[in-house]
């Protein structure tokens, strides 16, 4: 499954992107300690390819700034631990853990540096769990001291592309692009361009993918229509051979071939109606025959008596 394979972030663009240990790391003096920390880690993790080395010494750094958290070489050393601790979870194939990971030390989301909230957005987009950056996303955008961040715009455009349409909330991307101060009208008038293109796609996927479960439905109906059709036509037949058969035993013919048939009965067994040995069986035949008559015409279908 998709959401089960590794997952690398060196493809990622934009500048939140792999920190490889042969590119300088451009941070303001920091505490020592945590910048040794973040120069092995990023050796451990593209040299020797030891991600949960690395992880160990990008918690260690991320910890060391507890006493001193807000200070600026502070920030910058620990964004950068994060985003080597991040590489190093995806690489695990730990990246469920990734947000939850960076909240540790961020504590809320309105203080994750734009690098980091970058790089999870992409990262969730990737695996295919955007939902997961949905409400992270709101807390930081809504923030006032974010918006005045000159990577506000980029955030924002990236929400749109990978949170918020590909989760099919059309409708909030168009109030968050037009109550959006950081665009202008030329940017305002493409994003929600984008956002109309992106909904016509989603409406022609959902009915492409409703099609198919639609004609087994009409398939059903018409067999079932045509077995309907085919019993209803069989009944009738059979309901008009069973009219005429009950019209042709109740008619006089059908009454005289069988007094007739009766008759040649009796000349073939030579049976004299006048002998007291035949009365039995003559009493015995007519029980059978008015038992038959009976059987065959209830009172229900016993045809009127004519005089």
């Amino acid at each position: 499954m998709k959401n089960d394979l590794p997952v690398s972030l060196a493809g990622l663009s934009g500048p939140a992107g792999f920190l490889r240990s042969s590119e300088p790391l451009c941070l303001s003096p920091g505490p020592a300690p945590a910048t040794s920390l973040l120069e092995e880690a990023a050796d451990l993790l593209v040299v020797h390819l030891d991600f949960a080395a690395a992880l160990d010494r990008c918690e260690r750094g991320c910890e060391s700034f507890a006493s001193d958290p807000d200070s600026e070489s502070s920030a910058e050393v620990k964004c950068s631990l994060c985003i080597v601790g991040i590489q190093a979870l995806a690489e695990m194939n730990r990246w469920r853990e990734v947000l939850s990971w960076v909240l540790q030390y961020y504590h809320v989301p309105e203080r994750l540096p734009p690098k980091i909230l970058e790089l999870c957005i992409l990262l969730y987009s990737t695996v295919k769990e955007p939902h997961v950056m949905l409400e992270v996303d709101s807390y930081w955008l809504r923030d006032l001291t974010n918006q005045s961040l000159p990577s506000y715009g980029t955030l924002m455009k990236l929400h749109l592309l990978h949170v918020l349409l590909p989760l099919g909330q059309f409708v909030e991307a168009e109030e968050l692009v037009q109550g959006c101060e950081a665009f202008d009208k030329e940017q305002q008038l493409e994003a929600l361009r984008t956002i109309n293109e992106r909904r016509c796609q989603w409406v022609q996927q959902e009915e492409t993918q409703s099609g198919p479960e639609e004609q087994p439905a009409t398939a059903r109906e018409k067999l079932l229509g045509s077995v309907s059709r085919k019993l209803l036509t069989i009944l009738t037949v059979l309901r008009r051979a069973l009219g005429s058969m009950s019209s042709h035993f109740c008619s006089s013919p059908y009454k005289k071939t069988l007094l007739a048939a009766l008759i040649v009965c009796l000349v073939v067994v030579r049976l004299d109606p006048a002998a007291p040995t035949s009365l039995p069986f003559l009493y015995r035949l007519v029980q059978l025959c008015h038992q038959a008559w009976v059987a065959v015409f209830s009172p229900l279908y016993r045809p009127p008596l004519q005089d």
